[in-house]
């Protein structure tokens, strides 16, 4: 099949399964709008052959994907990334993000579980936590929706 076709079907997949979560949380524009980015060339291009491309060159294609990746953290305010400042004097600031974004954020990790069929998404958290720059504010409300106990 396709590559083109693949990352399609994984996007709509994915894209249903955030959709459904937002509704959830109460947020459904957050659902429609979610990761329409990633239909910009500049990121579907290297998502696709990243993650469906037959390639010959991975150092390429991975340098291209990474470019991608950054649009898209950078678009998308759903990204605990955006929400990490750089500083001048090459520290970073944390800022806490909107609840609305906190929620997409979530529906999004559970709809990038459920998309490829591994819904564990507290168990992903839990590996994950300690790499993520969150404001205590949002790690508290997400560890809270996550039914996670505090210092576990």
């Amino acid at each position: 099949m396709n590559k083109h076709w693949r990352y399609f079907s994984y996007v709509l997949r994915h894209k249903w399964f955030v959709f459904v979560e937002c509704c959830k949380l109460g947020v459904p524009w957050r659902g429609v709008a979610h990761d329409l980015s990633k239909f910009r060339p500049s990121e579907w291009i290297p998502y696709a052959r990243y993650f469906y491309g037959d390639y010959l060159s991975k150092e390429g294609v991975e340098r291209s994907f990474d470019l991608a990746w950054l649009h898209h953290q950078k678009r998308n305010k759903h990204h605990w990334q955006w929400w990490v400042l750089p500083l001048d004097d090459g520290g970073q600031k944390i800022l806490p993000m909107p609840d609305v974004y906190c929620k997409e954020m979530l529906a999004d990790w559970y709809g990038a579980g459920r998309a490829p069929g591994k819904p564990d998404t507290v168990a992903w958290y839990v590996r994950n936590r300690d790499k993520m720059l969150l404001h205590h504010e949002t790690r508290a409300w997400i560890e809270q929706q996550l039914g996670i106990q505090e210092g576990a």
